[in-house]
């Protein structure tokens, strides 16, 4: 009887374990189609945080360029208004 039991419960372990970690092709297929869109994602979203960080890069040195040359502006018309040369 113990061994009939033995026996019963192995073949019953055998086949749940296969049942349990059987994948099909289709099942794989989903998995990688899953794992590819989720890389584009993450690859769309570096991109964009990639391009804020030029934005804010490029408006800064636009701005820093533009306060020098009115600075440089500003410094040309007051020597040109208190030297009189004529």
């Amino acid at each position: 009887m113990k061994k009939l039991l033995s026996i019963v419960s192995a073949m019953a372990l055998a086949a749940g374990m296969t049942a349990f970690a059987q994948d099909t092709a289709k099942d794989d297929m989903k998995k990688a189609g899953k794992d590819v869109k989720k890389a584009g994602k993450a690859t769309g979203d570096a991109a964009k945080d990639s391009a804020k960080g030029v934005k804010k890069g490029t408006k800064k040195a636009v701005n820093k360029s533009a306060n020098a040359t009115e600075k440089g502006a500003k410094k040309v018309k007051e020597k040109t208004k208190s030297n009189p040369s004529s």
